[in-house]
Order: C-alpha cells, then structure tokens, then sequence
C-alpha cells in the first residue's frame, strides 16, 4: 500500500468558462468528495484536499485541455479504475466540465505550473481580417519588442512580451473579410515561463481596433531532456477517448 497520485485532463467550454479559477477548484473538491475517491487531506486546523492545479486559465477563455493532480491516501494496487473515472465523475460537475481521461503519475512529477512550458491557443478577434490581419500578424512576429500595460498586485507595469511569442498564423480555413464586421482567426503558441501572456496581451499588441472575442486553450507543452508531450494526452477515436498512461503510450 502506497499513496497515490492521479492526473485528470478535462474541458472546460460554453457558459462556464466565465467562472473563475478559484470557483473551478471549490467545483472539482466538490465533485471528489461526492465520488468518494479517497483523497487525501491536509493537516492543520482546516484540513483541505491535496489537490494541485495547472496554470490558471484566464477568466472567460475556454479549453480542451486543463489538468488536475489528486493525492490519494494508501490504496491497493489495481484499486483505482483509473478508466471509469471519467464517467464517474464527469456528472457530478457543471455542464461545460468533462473529464476526459484519469491515470497515475510518479509521486516525484514535478509541478503542473512548472513543468508547462507553453501553450497553444485558438483565437478569434473582431475589427480585423484577412489581409489586414496578416500584415499586422507579420508586423507583431517582425518587432524586436512589445510592450504591453499589465496590472500585477495593483500597480500598473510594462512587459516585453515579444520572446514568449513562440508561434503566430492566420487560420486560413476559417473567417470573414466582410467589410462590416471583419472576423480573423489566429493560432498563436506563447511561452509560460518566465512570465506566462495571456491572449488578450497578444491582442492588445495589435492596437485599440482589434478585439478579442473568443480564446481556446488547445494544448499544453511539457519539454524534458528533448522530447515535447503533453500532461497527458488524449486520442479521440470517434467519440471514444484513449487514456495515455505515458507519454506517447497509448493504452
């Protein structure tokens, strides 16, 4: 008998991604302590669950990949149907948040927040398209430096968030060039470390005309000793999700 630690991926889209990181984590300790899994508390006055999230997703965006760690007390190995956990607790969650796929991980896992090195995202923004878009797309990759105004803990601060620009394209098989309401698509991959940006950073680099109305959080990179994998990864057969144990393991 050993203590445990399962990683669980999950979506978060539609109404609910206007609920805050903190609102996401009460729902998922609600949703552990209806299924019953035997997870594990702290101690101190006001024992709470271990549980330990990934990077905070900003308020409003959606995601087909967020990341959740659990430890659970001393279990018996094969205990824990690690593939039923997803419909289990999927329907003790809000509409919107689906689990996709649970499994163990090694006790000595580093940190979601650490380990995550970056992330790529859908974006869609109003005010401008099609050629338009790509001139300013080009403008952004070809500055030596953006700066953006961030509020950080009340006071406002200047970042070059030009380095954490990993990647940036127009989504070409989508969009509007209407001349009315113009609708452009990105796809941008951005840095977490040393200080994560935020798609409305990205966007604000392209002036006051260009609003940002949707974000999706696709994927979340994880770069070790070479190789690029995510936290756990799902392959979709049809509707069917297949749970990877390790990275690019399939079971």
């Amino acid at each position: 008998m050993e203590p445990r630690r399962v990683r669980f991926r999950f979506s978060k889209t539609g109404k609910v991604r206007f609920t805050s990181h903190r609102d996401v984590a009460r729902m998922w300790e609600r949703a552990l302590r209806r299924s019953r899994l035997p997870v594990g508390l702290s101690q101190g006055f006001s024992p709470h669950p271990l549980l330990s999230f990934g990077l905070a997703l900003p308020t409003g965006c959606e995601s087909l990949g967020e990341y959740l760690d659990a430890r659970l007390e001393e279990t018996r190995p094969g205990e824990l149907p690690y593939d039923e956990l997803p419909g289990l607790l999927t329907p003790l969650l809000p509409d919107g948040v689906v689990v996709q796929a649970a499994c163990a991980v090694a006790m000595a896992e580093g940190s979601l927040q650490q380990e995550v090195a970056s992330c790529d995202w859908e974006l869609e923004v109003h005010g401008v398209g099609g050629r338009e878009l790509e001139e300013q797309v080009e403008r952004v990759l070809a500055a030596p430096s953006l700066t953006v105004h961030r509020e950080r803990k009340g006071r406002q601060t200047e970042d070059d968030i030009r380095p954490a620009i990993l990647k940036l394209a127009v989504a070409h098989d989508h969009g509007s060039e209407q001349e009315e309401h113009p609708i452009g698509r990105l796809r941008a991959e951005l840095a977490t470390h040393p200080r994560g940006v935020r798609p409305g950073d990205l966007i604000s680099a392209f002036g006051t005309d260009v609003v940002l109305a949707r974000a999706c959080r696709t994927h979340q990179w994880i770069e070790r000793d070479g190789a690029r994998f995510e936290p756990l990864s799902v392959s979709r057969l049809g509707t069917d999700p297949v749970v990877v144990h390790a990275a690019g393991r399939a079971s």
